[in-house]
């Protein structure tokens, strides 16, 4: 909602503003902030709806209500900067339609920077705080808007030193940024949603995880797939082939209970492969064998 309100103001100042002062880098950028705004409003939706309970059509629930709306805000990022750009490389063909832009343009350009710049911060902090993947993107988003904010900035700078062409070339650089951008968020959600695998790093920290869970001895064969901001995995756990049914199974939960601990995993599902039990040829590796109990569960020692 601070982003939201943020935005209002700014795009209405910088369009505004832009229109009297005669300046198309601070109309696109007012255009810009407007799509923010739009954006601000999808990820508020996306948060909502994400948070849905699980249901029969959606068993393992919304979080790629979240992915659905980042391919949403890329698409539209996209457009916005297109427009941008061919406005902008019309002006550059003919400068003899350029005017000169009134001081208070800059005023305004510099006022939008600082702005954007602490938006950025502040959403940011929030994005990593409650863990929102969106949210940091959207963040990422106002950062670029600082950046394109400064751009319209020398731009208009060069038009009031007599260099009436840079206001339009600045315009033309805001587009493609926008642009740039609106790529970037609607690729990697649009892989997202194709079930694309966590990043290795993630992967392999989950693989130590079960590899330490007692009575596990080995992992294979992990497959994993974005569902949002959260993991689903799939895992075959290796266990000693001479326990019972109920023991494996226990191990199972263990693992499943302890990747669910520590990582950002939606779901994990197992199966259990029996092994031979590696052979002890030293007192330390005795110790790491799990053997069956004569009450059908693990030894408190288990390692």
């Amino acid at each position: 909602m601070v982003s939201v309100w943020v935005n209002v103001v700014l795009s209405l100042l910088q369009i505004v503003i832009g229109y009297m002062a005669r300046s198309q880098a601070l109309i696109a950028d007012g255009i810009h902030s407007l799509s923010d705004l739009m954006s601000d409003f999808a990820v508020l939706l996306a948060n909502h709806h994400s948070k849905k309970a699980p249901d029969t059509d959606h068993p393992y629930g919304h979080q790629r209500f979240e992915t659905a709306a980042s391919l949403f805000l890329g698409g539209l990022l996209l457009g916005v900067g297109g427009a941008m750009v061919w406005v902008a490389v019309e002006r550059v063909i003919d400068p003899s339609s350029i005017p000169t832009v009134s001081p208070i343009a800059l005023v305004i350009a510099i006022l939008t920077l600082v702005s954007k710049e602490s938006l950025f911060r502040y959403m940011l902090k929030a994005g990593k705080r409650v863990k929102s993947s969106m949210m940091v993107a959207n963040a990422w988003h106002a950062r670029s808007d600082a950046a394109s904010s400064l751009v319209v900035a020398f731009g208009i700078i060069g038009n009031l030193m007599g260099y009436p062409i840079l206001d339009p070339i600045a315009a033309l650089l805001v587009g493609l940024m926008i642009g740039r951008m609106g790529w970037r968020f609607g690729s990697d959600s649009f892989q997202d949603l194709m079930d694309r695998a966590a990043n290795e790093t993630e992967v392999e920290e989950i693989i130590r995880t079960l590899n330490e869970t007692p009575g596990v001895l080995g992992v294979h064969d992990v497959r994993t797939r974005k569902m949002g901001d959260l993991v689903l995995v799939d895992a075959h756990i290796e266990v000693d082939r001479t326990l019972t049914v109920e023991q494996g199974h226990e191990i199972g939960v263990s693992a499943r209970a302890a990747v669910l601990l520590r990582h950002r995993v939606l779901d994990l599902l197992t199966h259990i492969d029996p092994v031979d039990p590696p052979k002890a040829t030293h007192p330390a590796q005795a110790e790491s064998v799990v053997e069956p109990s004569d009450s059908g569960s693990l030894p408190d020692s288990t390692h």
